[in-house]
């Protein structure tokens, strides 16, 4: 037979087997979109702000000049100062408060910019457009803005400029260094000036050497000594953002490599399994096929052929499917980074779809060259039936068994093809525990978000809105008066902090941030990594970084300097506690009866609010605001969501969903496979009266023990991963973990998860199992 004509001959056989050759293509399809996924991601977390600030021109440092004493001819001559490579501005800055719905965004620094780029922190556009005419603001964040903010288009009232009441949201942009909280018009930045306050404007520079905080400081002394005294009001830098960035993504990338890794590993055994065994099943085709003149070489190219259209199709659908569910879990990162859009990586998609083809074409050749060294009636034989003697044993012992004949039958098929059996045990295991995993962290990762962000205990704080003002004494007395009369209040604690981080320990370089709270604080939620909450005065709680710089331990003695308004006081205190606070800066938490120095109305930062079961969070703000007055600068705010948390867990179920779907199409294709295997066998039982719900009871059998065997390895691997990924996270920022956070599986609750492993087994065998079922015994008989 000519080569052009046998492959003609072979390939025809593709329309005749359609569930095969569609399994092949879904299974490519899920595995090369969770291969793109998967790369994506690894791409993301691999030092994103490195390179998005090289890419932006990010500002080494961003300097705030009093206007007045440093003219723009001044401001203009710091470029040409040794060591500075670039520069930009200056640009007009203004603070003010922006409210959006009766909620307040806080303080924002607004500054005048003609055009995002520049030499120097070259801002991201990635919503709406630049500001070009008077009252428009484009606001510091990712696409959207995020939960409480205005939307394109929408309005934000001012405070503290009396000239402009409201400005129009144009877009959303990032800058890499946060130079600005938002950007206006020059023109619009000078009308925003509060009357009585230091007109400000903001230089930004990039210096031939700024890679520690020592050399950005001398580089900022040199601009300060360019310029006149007092000229420099302050000075930020590139470090803190970049500190900031790393601990961000450095806590997602250990679930993100987990969950990478393992749709990886999935996607590589489901296709090697597919495609290896859709090549043994046409062993019986092959025969017939060589019994008519195909040579060795034609067999390997016709079968390698069949497997690889479906397969091509299956993996450029994948890649685009991939690429499109990168889009949003990008755009969301861009956030938590702060690093402006993301795009998906050129080489990921090409690295997926090489892979899979690669992968695809690697399984198809061994069984293909095996079958074309087989003789015809050897490789008939070979696609007839599986090797004598295989199950027989198994076979005869579950026949002793007090069970129902196809419950027997079916228990016994799998030790027939045990490499296959082992295949699907390995598919089922990982799909059973990507979901235990993903349930798992998930509840982790609840439990650490309402322990950081207090926002179960207390959802409402009560914080200054005015940067420009400090209360009065009556003001002060009127929030506390508010909170206690409203009915909704369940518990309310004063909040005090002192100026520069609020304490030093002697041997720490770094300050240390305290809290000091005016009452009971142990309804907060805390969790606690060791020891207990204070409870007696001169007892602190401490955070890991406390511990970690000081050399101390829980249960040690310290001597701190409280940095208070009336300067700073020793105080001798013990540590109760290790608290779950995530962070490289230590912190320490305690009484006001403990920290005396912190207790004064100046020191007072806010106020966290618990509420009663059944209040609403919104009604209660406005109705505390409403009685807090305008005039009065303390203003009701819920508790900000976190969006790492958010992010990370729809990651989480996102690339489960995958990897799941993946073990089920496996299972599929095995169960496809096996019935291929036994139509003989079924035909003869339909023969001789098998009824339809007996045969779907012995072909779902076929799966069930390998799905008991997957549930039992792949609930105490989920368990074990879970705790490993819980730690690893934690360790990247810095902290301990507490118990209560990876005792999530209950005996009850990891038993029920467990059942994941035989509900995707059950998934994926229904459909076969139900073709079986129905078939007629001609029909199977004439299918052998």
């Amino acid at each position: 037979m000519s080569g052009l004509g046998a492959i003609r001959t072979a390939t025809g056989g593709i329309g005749q087997h359609k569930m095969q050759t569609v399994v092949i293509a879904v299974v490519l399809l899920v595995s090369t979109a969770s291969a793109t996924l998967g790369f994506t991601l690894l791409a993301t977390v691999n030092a994103p702000f490195a390179r998005a600030f090289a890419a932006d021109r990010g500002a080494d440092a961003t300097v705030t000049v009093n206007s007045a004493r440093a003219g723009a001819e001044r401001l203009a001559a710091t470029r040409g100062l040794a060591g500075v490579t670039a520069a930009a501005g200056p640009f007009a800055e203004a603070t003010v408060v922006l409210r959006f719905g009766g909620q307040s965004l806080g303080p924002r620094t607004l500054a005048g910019r003609a055009s995002p780029g520049g030499p120097v922190d070259d801002v991201v556009l990635s919503e709406g457009h630049w500001p070009d005419g008077p009252g428009q603001v484009v606001l510091d964040a990712g696409p959207g803005g995020g939960p409480g903010y205005p939307g394109v288009g929408q309005h934000v009232t001012v405070g503290g400029a009396p000239g402009v009441r409201a400005l129009t949201v144009t877009g959303f942009a990032t800058s890499i260094t946060k130079t600005a909280d938002g950007w206006v018009t020059p023109a619009q930045a000078a009308r925003l000036q509060v009357p009585g306050t230091p007109r400000a404007a903001q230089m930004l520079y990039r210096f031939a050497s700024a890679g520690g905080d020592a050399q950005v400081r001398a580089d900022v002394a040199e601009v300060a000594r360019a310029l006149p005294a007092g000229a420099v009001s302050a000075a930020g830098s590139w470090l803190t953002e970049e500190r900031i960035s790393a601990g961000d993504g450095a806590i997602m990338e250990p679930f993100v490599v987990a969950l990478a890794l393992i749709g990886l590993a999935m996607a590589v055994l489901i296709v090697g399994n597919v495609v290896s065994g859709a090549v043994i099943a046409q062993y019986h085709r092959i025969g017939v096929l060589k019994s008519v003149g195909l040579t060795p070489a034609q067999v390997v190219a016709t079968y390698l052929g069949r497997i690889g259209w479906p397969a091509l199709a299956g993996c450029l659908t994948g890649v685009a499917a991939g690429s499109l569910l990168a889009e949003p879990v990008l755009r969301d990162s861009s956030g938590i980074y702060g690093i402006g859009r993301q795009q998906v990586p050129w080489w990921a998609p090409a690295a997926a779809l090489a892979g899979m083809l690669a992968l695809t074409m690697l399984a198809a050749s061994g069984p293909a060259l095996r079958a074309g060294r087989l003789s015809a009636v050897a490789a008939i034989a070979a696609g007839h039936a599986p090797r004598a003697g295989r199950g027989y044993l198994a076979h005869r012992l579950t026949a002793r068994l007090p069970l129902p004949r196809p419950v027997s039958i079916g228990l016994a098929a799998p030790l027939a093809r045990p490499a296959r059996t082992v295949v699907t045990l390995a598919a089922i295991t990982f799909g059973a525990c990507a979901v235990i995993f993903a349930i798992g962290l998930s509840s982790a990762l609840n439990r650490a978000e309402q322990s950081q962000t207090l926002a179960v205990a207390a959802p409402v704080r009560i914080e200054l809105d005015d940067p420009h003002g400090a209360p009065s004494a009556a003001q002060d007395a009127a929030v506390t008066a508010a909170l206690r009369a409203e009915p909704g209040t369940r518990e309310e604690v004063a909040v005090y902090g002192g100026p520069g981080g609020g304490a030093k320990l002697a041997g720490v370089a770094s300050d240390l941030n305290v809290e000091a709270f005016g009452g009971d604080a142990s309804w907060l939620g805390y969790a606690m990594i060791a020891g207990r909450w204070y409870r007696a005065p001169g007892e602190v709680d401490v955070n890991t970084a406390f511990l970690t710089v000081s050399g101390l331990a829980v249960g040690d003695t310290a001597t701190v300097d409280i940095l208070g308004s009336r300067g700073a006081t020793p105080v001798t205190v013990r540590i109760a506690g290790e608290v779950f606070e995530p962070s490289s800066n230590p912190w320490l938490l305690a009484s006001t009866r403990t920290l005396r120095a912190l207790g004064t109305r100046k020191d007072l930062q806010g106020y966290d609010v618990g509420l009663r079961a059944g209040t609403s969070a919104p009604a209660y703000i406005r109705a505390v605001n409403q009685a807090l007055g305008r005039g009065n600068p303390w203003l009701a705010v819920p508790v900000p969501e976190s969006p790492f948390y958010e992010i990370a867990t729809a990651l989480i179920g996102l690339l489960a969903l995958m990897v799941a779907v993946a073990a089920g199409l496996g299972v599929l294709n095995t169960v496809l496979m096996t019935t291929r295997d036994r139509v003989h066998d079924l035909g003869i039982f339909k023969a001789v009266g098998m009824r339809p719900s007996q045969m779907l009871t012995m072909v779902v059998c076929w799966i069930a023990g390998p799905a008991v065997v997957a549930a039992a390895i792949a609930a105490p691997a989920a368990v074990a991963l879970t705790t490993a990924t819980m730690h690893a996270m934690a360790g990247t920022v810095h902290t301990g973990v507490p118990g209560r956070f990876t005792q999530v599986f209950g005996p009850s609750r990891l038993a029920l998860l467990s059942l994941g492993a035989l509900a995707i087994a059950l998934a994926g065998a229904l459909l076969p199992a139900t073709w079986a079922a129905r078939a007629r015994p001609a029909t199977a008989l004439r299918a052998e």
